[in-house]
């Protein structure tokens, strides 16, 4: 019995864990060492996939979504815009069709209020020691003592939970936006930094299209 209680305990924290929040480690664009690359019309484009992690990478991949972190350097004579003077596509002529930052980050975002599943672990009851009943016939041992510890563990871990996922949420959201290029001038001989989404569910090659 007690090792049937042990196994049971060492199940469910094992699926705690694997349920809990995941933080949000920052991908920091400029800081990266790109090894993929793609040159045109004097347009230098160099990127990097497989970003995210835990359960970010999860939704990515759920989703069939890649996020990208590019660098793109302008070495022509005139300023250029991404999607206005060149677009971005794959080895295979496919234009890369990119995601609205928000909606990307809508689409990959954790959701703070699938924690709440945690309150159901509420009702549940520590006991300790034991009592012994006799009326002559049968003898009834029960739970001495008991105490609420659900009403602790299962409001605390939801909280905890919910407050992780949006802390983590925020500097994801963050990053997207410091990093958009939507609309971005690039000055001549500029280098600029950013993060896109593109609905895909591989990691081909990609290069630029000029205008």
């Amino acid at each position: 019995m007690k090792k049937m209680i042990k196994i049971s305990s060492l199940l469910a924290f094992a699926m705690l864990m694997n349920s809990c929040a995941s933080g949000y480690k920052k991908i920091n664009p400029e800081t990266i060492n790109y090894v993929s690359k793609s040159i045109e019309s004097n347009i230098l484009l160099e990127y990097k996939y497989d970003l995210l992690g835990k359960k970010y990478k999860k939704k990515e991949t759920k989703n069939n979504i890649k996020l990208i972190a590019v660098k793109i350097t302008n070495n022509t004579e005139k300023e250029i815009v991404l999607g206005r003077d060149f677009k971005l596509s794959y080895e295979n002529g496919n234009e890369v069709n990119l995601i609205e930052t928000e909606k990307l980050f809508k689409t990959i975002k954790q959701s703070p209020a699938s924690y709440l599943w945690y309150l159901l672990l509420s009702p549940v009851q520590l006991y300790s020691g034991t009592t012994t009943t006799s009326n002559g016939y049968y003898t009834e041992t029960k739970p001495a003592n008991s105490f609420p510890i659900g009403l602790i563990v299962g409001p605390g871990l939801a909280g905890g939970n919910m407050i992780a996922a949006s802390s983590a949420n925020k500097n994801f959201k963050n990053e997207l936006m410091q990093f958009d290029l939507n609309g971005k001038t690039i000055k001549k001989g500029e280098t600029v930094y950013g993060l896109i989404g593109s609905n895909s569910n591989s990691y081909d090659s990609i290069k630029v299209k000029v205008q």
